[in-house]
């Protein structure tokens, strides 16, 4: 595959489009002429303020939402990490496919289109503990399938992943990126006991003894440690700043993906919202050191993109009150008394 996109982007050949302030600044000014005391809708307006300057259209919309769930498989499963093993990612694959998992459910309720993209699962990453999970190449490869699959009419991108033991890879990426300690940011992931969370824990520490914890772009760290959907994340998250689409990362693994892109540029994410707070501890962790603030906390580890799609709900009803409310004027309804 060739990945001509993503290798121009980290060589700074690419302009990266930045947040339209007049447009924000024009969409505020609408917010505080609606029939209602302004801030009144509190962090709704602040969400469509924020679609409205990444869109760059005074009334944003969700006509075209999408949700990319990238799978992939991890060398590292083969050590015990994971309360499940690697073939469970197949299966989950052909339960998107039939319809029967959560994401699938949400998806329709929100009325997201779903993508299900598995990536070579039959090919496992490599065992970090052991060597690079991944060649760069293969980081890049990707990154630039995560890149073409967000298609060009999408004005919203929900992103998922699923990949048995990917947990694992987005805790070390995170301890070394945030430069964390193991203990803090390992979760139990798909429901560990207490002895299989403390040889996650150890076979982490080896694997970041091993490669360490001072990178200074996301192909590098990617390769020591990521995962094939991880890095299609990445990947997809490139390309819809490049488009100017506004994302909504699900949970730790997504938002562990995207945050590999910081070593490349700090403001990379500005264009990404954290949809939900996971369960999974070490997200927390992550988000204090991304300052970002998530949507909602409802308690969820899934994965799946099924947070974000959740979320989705909630940017629905920041727009249609932007959109549809009428303003003082138009309704002929008296004005705050100054």
């Amino acid at each position: 595959m060739k990945h001509t996109e993503i290798e121009n982007f980290f060589k700074g050949n690419i302009k990266i489009p930045s947040y339209d302030h007049l447009t924000a600044n024009k969409a505020k000014h609408r917010q505080d002429e609606l029939t209602k005391p302004i801030g009144s809708l509190g962090k709704l307006e602040e969400f469509a303020i924020w679609m409205a300057g990444w869109q760059k259209k005074l009334k944003p919309t969700m006509k075209n939402p999408y949700c990319l769930v990238f799978a992939g498989n991890h060398g590292i499963s083969n050590r015990g990490v994971s309360a499940y093993p690697s073939e469970v990612t197949y299966q989950m694959v052909e339960n998107f496919k039939k319809g029967g998992a959560a994401i699938n459910q949400l998806c329709d309720l929100a009325n997201i289109k779903l993508s299900v993209i598995p990536i070579d699962l039959d090919k496992p990453t490599r065992d970090f503990s052991e060597v690079k999970a991944m060649e760069k190449n293969e980081v890049f490869s990707a990154m630039q399938l995560g890149f073409d699959s967000v298609p060009s009419d999408c004005d919203l991108l929900v992103l998922g992943e699923m990949g048995i033991s990917n947990t694992t890879s987005a805790t070390a990426i995170s301890c070394a990126l945030f430069n964390e300690p193991v203990k803090l940011l390992t979760g139990i992931g798909t429901g560990l006991n207490k002895n299989q969370l403390s040889k996650k824990i150890e076979i982490i520490k080896s694997a970041l003894k091993l490669h360490g914890k001072n990178f200074k772009d996301p192909i590098s760290i990617l390769s020591c440690y990521g995962g094939r959907e991880i890095a299609a994340i990445a990947g997809s998250v490139i390309s819809a700043r490049l488009k100017s689409i506004p994302v909504l990362l699900d949970g730790f693994i997504c938002t562990a993906a995207a945050s590999s892109l910081i070593l490349f540029d700090k403001m990379i994410l500005d264009h990404c919202r954290i949809s939900h707070l996971s369960s999974e501890q070490g997200h927390a962790i992550v988000l204090r050191n991304l300052k970002m603030e998530p949507i909602l906390d409802l308690n969820l580890r899934l994965g799946e993109g099924s947070g974000a799609a959740i979320a989705s709900l909630i940017l629905r009803a920041a727009l249609a009150t932007h959109n549809g409310m009428s303003t003082f004027t138009d309704a002929k309804v008296t004005t705050k008394i100054v």
